[in-house]
């Protein structure tokens, strides 16, 4: 019998327009970032943009397309200990997938502006949802950042 393989397929729906020309020029998170960047959707996504303006907040996924090869443990700017990949935020993975939440400022047609990202210029688009907490979050839940903590300001 063949073994059959899995194969994933990423379709960019759009692109990111940001001042950020290289990795060195981005913010070391999103939520540090007052920059306005323009999210361009592709027009034969536009459609799924319907209502958008009525969500003060977006989650973007992109490709961390400047990103390449990864170690499964990293050293972060916040500690001088290796860490465990997944236990970072690091650009470097075996699927570079980025995401930010980022404030909706205004929508032209498949155009998007938003503040807080720290994507560079020409970052392709994966996907957008809104932002909602109560679907995010459970408030009664403890929140623990691990190894992270004392390591920022909350």
């Amino acid at each position: 019998m063949e073994e059959k393989q899995n194969k994933m397929t990423l379709t960019p729906i759009g692109v990111i327009h940001s001042p950020y020309k290289s990795l060195g020029d981005c913010p070391r998170q999103a939520s540090k970032s007052e920059v306005v960047a323009v999210i361009e959707v592709f027009e034969q996504y536009a459609g799924g943009l319907k209502d958008i303006e009525g969500f003060s907040h977006l989650i973007l996924l992109y490709w961390l397309h400047k990103s390449h090869g990864y170690s499964l443990l990293v050293r972060t700017p916040w500690d001088t200990e290796l860490h465990g990949l997944f236990t970072t935020r690091s650009p470097n993975r075996p699927n570079p997938i980025g995401i930010s939440v980022v404030k909706l400022i205004e929508r032209r047609g498949n155009i998007l502006q938003v503040k807080g990202i720290d994507a560079i210029d020409g970052t392709p688009l994966i996907d957008i949802k809104p932002y909602v907490p109560e679907f995010n979050f459970n408030d009664r839940d403890e929140k623990r950042i691990g190894w992270l903590t004392d390591k920022i300001k909350r």
